[in-house]
């Protein structure tokens, strides 16, 4: 068996969308994944399977459990160590941030010239880089104030969910060391 990690898009976001981690867990464990559990209320499952598991068959078993669609975002364990121990800016410029340094997670690796056009949006309020399928973000300050910043940067690499490195390496260090 291996061990995998889903990061869900847009649940626990308003009343139409709640899911509760018992519901969660209990809509993987009937798409056939085992040792299932949830880490925060951010849409965070980790799961055990014998064979790499497909999104759209867990995006299928949370539409039918809830009624409504989840993007699915799947890493390996390898894969959720890297994003954890990976430091795209240095020290400094993070402790200096009034903001939270972001893991936004894509579904799929940008094409060079999608990165170079997404990095010149880059600037000193809103740093960016890429690694594989994620882009970090240091913004200057809290997301909801960078919420117009963000929509054309998604317009140019696909949706993404977002967590804060910190949420990444707690994932990492608690389900994946």
């Amino acid at each position: 068996m291996a061990r995998y990690a889903a990061f869900l898009r847009g649940v626990n976001l308003g009343a139409k969308r709640k899911t509760g981690s018992a519901e969660l867990r209990a809509c993987f464990e009937g798409a056939g994944l085992e040792e299932v559990q949830t880490f925060r209320t951010s849409g965070n499952v980790v799961f055990d399977a014998g064979r790499a598991p497909k999104g759209g068959r867990i995006e299928k078993a949370l539409r039918d459990s809830f009624g409504f669609d989840v993007d699915v975002y799947l890493r390996t364990a390898a894969e959720v160590r890297a994003i954890a121990g990976h430091e795209p800016f240095h020290a400094k410029l993070v402790a200096a941030s009034d903001g939270k340094l972001q893991v936004a997670l894509l579904q799929e690796k940008p094409a060079a010239a999608t990165r170079k056009r997404a990095l010149a949006l880059a600037d000193e309020d809103n740093r960016l880089a890429f690694e594989s399928r994620e882009l970090y973000w240091l913004p200057s300050g809290g997301i909801r104030d960078s919420a117009p910043y963000l929509k054309p940067l998604e317009a140019l690499v696909g949706q993404w969910t977002m967590r804060t490195k910190g949420t990444v390496e707690a994932l990492a260090t608690k389900y994946f060391a």
